[in-house]
């Protein structure tokens, strides 16, 4: 067997090559966000526009990057490359608009709950090539994955074909996130700066609704935490908490603040003590250096993290996520705006129900109560022309800056006037009539 050097010296090709490599009238996966290769997208982007033996593409991924919105999810493209994406970015939104307003379907998307992505992405269509960032290969031979185990760590050991692009700014992380040179199958050298996701900024009612939401978490407990403002605004309100444990899809500078801060320790974690488990990490430079090459940090596929099987093994596991809509039985929407998607299920649904099911778990969706400056009322009579994200049997603590309830066990007549609560006022007396209409009152 040569050494990990030799390998890696015969299997380095252009952008040029790798793109070149992509079979027409396949199945093409893509990293997600931070790991999308843009030196690759480029120079497959170049391909297509050449019809240079690329006629007919499929592509999957999630959350697509600025680097994929300037390459290959531009609309010149569209009659070659068929983005699949199974959670949209404001990239695909906007792409997906384009298209609709000439009367065609550029953006198809594919719904999907997280934590079973990596089955989908190889038993539900054949994966013909995955393509991703990785960090510089170690002196044993391993590349890392680095932010992004999601369904990478999945697809890297599953794909026909295995490319990877080499940043020397993607952080060096553990736990399944490492990938041996024999198993790659070309390696593309490429540096650029890591995509950064900046902070949302809090409102005064996101500062309300943070508050009722720390109020809910206990020392020591673990906590899983979405993107938003909301989520940011609680984190801020837990630097008096005391060793509080991460397991988390998502890992955000938030978090890492509050590891820095010996806020968050894991030492009473009953899974993985000690350790920050995480399945995606999306942040800014200072955040991915301080995960590099940092064993307290540990990525694992969204096959294991997300699974509510494996969260519920969590005590006092918290989980706090956002919400667009909720109606008055208790249905959640958090994908879809007016009859279009918006985002994606996502990891949502997999921790409302893993939280719930764990010993002394809760899971909160927290709100504001109103959208587009009071106008429009973020609790509805029914969830029409919406995705459900999260079925009203699984709804179980909801917060607005208004209060707090907590559904489990209630009637639907008593939901509907406890969700009527935590509505603005403005729009109470709506609902209320709405209520009777539909026979719940």
């Amino acid at each position: 067997m040569p050494d990990p050097d030799s390998l890696y010296a015969a299997k380095r090709v252009t952008a040029e090559d790798a793109a070149a490599s992509i079979a027409n009238d396949s199945n093409l996966i893509l990293g997600m966000a931070v790991a999308m290769p843009p030196a690759f997208m480029a120079a497959l982007a170049e391909r297509a526009l050449q019809r240079d033996g690329l006629t007919d593409l499929d592509i999957y991924y999630m959350h697509a990057s600025d680097a994929a919105a300037e390459t290959i999810l531009r609309p010149e493209l569209m009659g070659v490359l068929h983005p699949h994406p199974l959670f949209m970015s404001r990239h695909d939104r906007e792409l997906d608009a384009a298209g609709r307003a000439q009367g065609k379907t550029w953006v198809h998307f594919v719904p999907c709950m997280f934590h079973q992505a990596g089955r989908l992405l190889t038993e539900g269509i054949s994966p013909d090539c995955f393509v991703t960032t990785v960090s510089p290969m170690d002196r044993s031979g391993h590349f890392s994955l680095g932010t992004n185990a999601d369904y990478g760590a999945t697809l890297a050991r599953s794909a026909s074909r295995m490319i990877v692009e080499v940043n020397p700014n993607m952080p060096r992380t553990f736990g399944e996130s490492l990938l041996h040179v024999r198993n790659v199958d070309m390696i593309v050298e490429h540096e650029a700066p890591l995509m950064e996701f900046g902070p949302a900024k809090p409102n005064t009612a996101d500062v309300e609704i943070a508050a009722r939401v720390a109020a809910e978490i206990p020392d020591r407990a673990t906590i899983q935490m979405g993107v938003g403002g909301v989520p940011e605004a609680v984190m801020s309100q837990l630097r008096d908490h005391s060793d509080l444990g991460l397991h988390s899809e998502l890992l955000s500078p938030p978090m890492t603040d509050l590891v820095r801060a010996g806020v968050i320790t894991g030492a009473a974690k009953t899974l993985m003590p000690h350790k920050h488990v995480f399945t995606l990490s999306l942040g800014n430079r200072e955040m991915y250096d301080f995960i590099d090459d940092n064993p307290s940090f540990v990525g694992y596929p969204a096959a294991w993290v997300n699974n509510p099987a494996v969260i519920r093994k969590n005590r006092d596991l918290v989980s706090v996520n956002g919400a667009i809509q909720i109606d008055l039985t208790g249905q959640i929407n958090s994908e879809s705006v007016g009859g279009h998607q918006f985002s994606g299920t996502g990891g949502q649904l997999d921790f409302v129900r893993g939280a719930y099911n764990a010993p002394g778990g809760k899971s909160l969706i927290a709100l504001r109560s109103t959208a587009k400056d009071g106008t429009i009322s973020r609790v509805v009579p029914q969830l029409n022309n919406a995705a459900v994200t999260d079925p009203r049997m699984d709804t179980h603590i909801v917060v607005t800056e208004f209060g707090s309830v907590d559904l489990k066990g209630m009637s639907l007549d008593a939901r509907a006037k406890a969700l009527i609560g935590l509505a603005h006022p403005d729009f109470r007396d709506e609902l209320a009539a709405a209520e009777r209409r539909m026979g719940i009152a």
